[in-house]
C-alpha cells in the first residue's frame, strides 16, 4: 500500500458520502483523481486559448457513470485555480438550450445562478464579482492618483475607469444596456443604494418576465429572452476579462435531456442552438469563452433523435478513418472516455482506503492483493465488459470499507469470498479452470 496522503477530514467526509451516493464531490478531487491525464491535458491547452482572447467548444461523451461528471468537476477547479469563472447546469425537462416555455432561459438562469470562482467555489458569485470589479478599479484609481479617499478628483477618475470598461462592453451585441446597467451598479454601490444594486442583479440573472417590468425597475427597454440568453453569456464574459479574470468556461451536463424530447422540432430548435453556440467559438465570434458539454454516446451518435441528426453537427463531430479505441484524437471536438485500467482503479482503490481510515482513525487491513481480489470480484460480474463503470466499483469499494470498519472481526478473505459479495459472478468465469478463462491482473 502507498503512504496514505492525510485529508482533511471536512473532506474526506464530503469525498465519501458523495462517491458512495453514486455523485461527484465539489471539493477534494484532487486527492483522488486518477487516468484522464491526457484528456485533462487536451482540455488545459483549451485554456491557454482562452486566455489568449479565443475560444473553445468540446464534448465529452461517455457511458453513465464513466466519470464524465468528475472530469468536468476536475477541470473547474482546475480553472478557477487559473483565474476563471466557472458557470455550470444541468440540463433537464425544465432547462434545455431553447424551448418554447421559457427552457432556454431557465439554463441561463441556472448558469448565473452558479457563477463560481476561486474564492466562492459553491456558486452564487455575481454579487461578489460585481462589487470586488469596483473595490479594484477604487483602488487602482487611488494608486495612480495618489490622491486621498474622499477627494472628488478621486471619484472622476474612478469613474473613467468604470466608463473605460463599459464602453468596451458596449461595442459587443446588446452590450449598450448591459454597458448601461454595469454604470447604474456602480453609482448604486457608491450611493450605498442596496435596492438599485439588487434591481440589477436581478436583470443580470434573468428574472425580469416583461420589457415594461425593466423600463420600470432600471429605465431599460429590454430583456434577456429565450432567443438571445447565450449572447449575455458572451457579454459576461468579455466584461469578466476586463473585470480582472482570466475568462470564463461554461460547463454543461445531462445532455441527453435534449435527446429524451419527443417533439422533433424542439429537438431540431435546441441543436440548431448548439450548432450556433459551437460556430461562434471555432469563427472567433466570442473571446475569452469555453463551453464544454457532456453526453452519453447514444445522445450524441443516435441518427433519429440524437445530435446526429443534425447534419449540421453531425458532419462537424464525427470522427475520422483513423481514430479509434486507444489512439482518440483528443484535439477533435468529441473527447470520448476510455474506461479506467485496473491500474488506474488500484490506485484509486488505495487513495479510498487511505482517505476512509484517516476520517475514521483506524489501521487500515486491507493489503494490496486484497483489492486485486475486490477488483477482480467486480470485473468478473456478468456483463462487467461492457457494463460496469467506475461509478458502480466506487460504490461497492467504499460499503466494503464501512463494513469493515463496523466489523472489524470479519476477515477480509472471509467477505470477500462470501456468497453476498460474489454472487453476481459469471459462471462462464467460475468455470475458469475447465476453459482456461485469462485472469484479470494489475
Amino acid at each position: 500500500m502507498t503512504e496514505n496522503q492525510k485529508v482533511p477530514k471536512r473532506i474526506s467526509q464530503t469525498v465519501l458520502n458523495s462517491l458512495k451516493g453514486g455523485v461527484v464531490p465539489r471539493i477534494g478531487l484532487p486527492y483522488i483523481t486518477v487516468g484522464r491525464k491526457s484528456e485533462i491535458e487536451a482540455l488545459l491547452r483549451d485554456v491557454d486559448i482562452i486566455t489568449e482572447g479565443g475560444a473553445s467548444f468540446r464534448f465529452i461523451v461517455g457511458r453513465y457513470g464513466s466519470g464524465k461528471t468528475f472530469l468536468l468537476q476536475t477541470i473547474r477547479n482546475y480553472v478557477m485555480d487559473r483565474g476563471f469563472i466557472v458557470a455550470d447546469a444541468d440540463l433537464s425537462p425544465e432547462r434545455r438550450l431553447q424551448g418554447t416555455h421559457g427552457q432556454g432561459l431557465a439554463t441561463y438562469r441556472e448558469l448565473i445562478g452558479n457563477l463560481s470562482t476561486k474564492t466562492k467555489p459553491e456558486g452564487g458569485a455575481l454579487t461578489l464579482i460585481l462589487d470586488r470589479w469596483i473595490s479594484a478599479v477604487q483602488s487602482e484609481a487611488l494608486a495612480e492618483t495618489g490622491l486621498k479617499p474622499g477627494d472628488p478628483a478621486l471619484s472622476d477618475a474612478t469613474e473613467k475607469k468604470i466608463y473605460a470598461v463599459t464602453s468596451a462592453v458596449s461595442e459587443l451585441v446588446h452590450g449598450f444596456e448591459f454597458g448601461k446597467l454595469l454604470a447604474k451598479y456602480y453609482r448604486a454601490y457608491v450611493d450605498g443604494n442596496d435596492d438599485e444594486k439588487g434591481k440589477v442583479v436581478r436583470w443580470f440573472r434573468g428574472e425580469y418576465a416583461t420589457k415594461g417590468e425593466s423600463k420600470e425597475a432600471l429605465g431599460v427597454n429590454i430583456i434577456i429572452t429565450d432567443d438571445d440568453w447565450y449572447e449575455y453569456l458572451k457579454l459576461f464574459a468579455a466584461f469578466f476579462r476586463l473585470a480582472g479574470y482570466a475568462g470564463m468556461l461554461i460547463l454543461v451536463d445531462e445532455l441527453v435531456n435534449i435527446f429524451k424530447i419527443p417533439n422533433t422540432i424542439t429537438r431540431q430548435y435546441n441543436y440548431e442552438k448548439m450548432l450556433t453556440m459551437y460556430n461562434d467559438t471555432l469563427q472567433g465570434k466570442a473571446k475569452y469563452l469555453g463551453v464544454i458539454m457532456c453526453a452519453t454516446p447514444q445522445a450524441l451518435e443516435d441518427k433519429r433523435r440524437g445530435i446526429y441528426s443534425y447534419e449540421a453537427l453531425r458532419s462537424r463531430l464525427s470522427e475520422g478513418r483513423f481514430s479509434r479505441p486507444g489512439s482518440r484524437d483528443l484535439l477533435a471536438p468529441v473527447i470520448r472516455l476510455e474506461a479506467l485500467t485496473a491500474e488506474e482503479m488500484l490506485v484509486l482503490c488505495e487513495k479510498l482506503t487511505g482517505m476512509h481510515a484517516g476520517l475514521y482513525g483506524y489501521e487500515s487491513k486491507l493489503t494490496t492483493d486484497d483489492l486485486v481480489t475486490f477488483l477482480k470480484i467486480e470485473y468478473e460480474r456478468i456483463g462487467a465488459d461492457t457494463n460496469i463503470t467506475p461509478r458502480e466499483v466506487i460504490r461497492d469499494f467504499i460499503e466494503l470499507l464501512d463494513i469493515l470498519y463496523q466489523n472489524p472481526e470479519i476477515p477480509v478473505a472471509e467477505l470477500l469470498r462470501s456468497e453476498e459479495f460474489t454472487y453476481a459472478k459469471s459462471e462462464a468465469v467460475s468455470d475458469e479452470a475447465e476453459t482456461g478463462y485469462t485472469e484479470f491482473t494489475i
